[in-house]
């Protein structure tokens, strides 16, 4: 979720800057009502089931003239998790499952980031879920980068998406008739911090 946060022309114009001093990173917060999760899994072979969660906390820091130093830690909770199917989100909340309680997380905390273009990186991190820490590998798109219309204030927004096997966190029952991949689409709005 943290990437090559500037487009090339503001990371060019910054670094061409009269200043030589290095410029600290900055924090961007996340905007919870524009972030969310979505997954989606095989089910037997008929149909894709998609499911989301919301509610994201966390932050971004933003290094400009040097992304690949910068870092993002996000939270959610496990009961934001909708299916659009109450008895199945029953389920995913049982000791079947999640076995969630209110206060459960789900976390990812970045500890590296290889920029791989103009608005591209893969962010490595520890995703915390189910009780289970495991390393993963987000693939992150910077969407837009700039001065938000409605809030004039400076905003961005990513994409990232990733695939995981549900079994490495202890979600693995029925697989592989459910399929064990899950896929991941991360989509988040943050902005700058006052």
């Amino acid at each position: 979720m943290t990437l090559r946060l500037i487009p090339a022309a503001f990371a060019a114009a910054t670094l061409m800057s009269a200043t030589a001093v290095s410029a600290a990173p900055e924090t961007y917060v996340l905007d919870p009502s524009h972030s969310q999760v979505v997954f989606s899994y095989n089910h037997l072979g008929y149909s894709t089931t998609t499911g989301m969660f919301s509610g994201f906390e966390g932050e971004i820091a933003l290094d400009a003239e040097d992304p690949a130093a910068s870092s993002v830690n996000v939270s959610m909770p496990v009961l934001s998790m909708f299916t659009g199917w109450e008895a199945r989100d029953g389920h995913f909340m049982s000791e079947d499952f999640f076995g969630a309680a209110e206060g459960d997380l789900v976390s990812f905390n970045s500890t590296g980031i290889e920029v791989t273009g103009g608005n591209t990186a893969l962010i490595t991190g520890t995703l915390s879920m189910n009780g289970v820490e495991k390393e993963v590998v987000l693939d992150t798109v910077l969407n837009a980068a700039g001065t938000h219309p409605m809030e004039n204030k400076e905003w961005a927004g990513f994409t990232a998406t990733t695939t995981l096997l549900r079994s490495d966190f202890g979600l693995g029952l029925y697989a592989p008739y459910v399929s064990d991949e899950v896929a991941v689409m991360i989509s988040v709005e943050a902005m700058k911090a006052e």
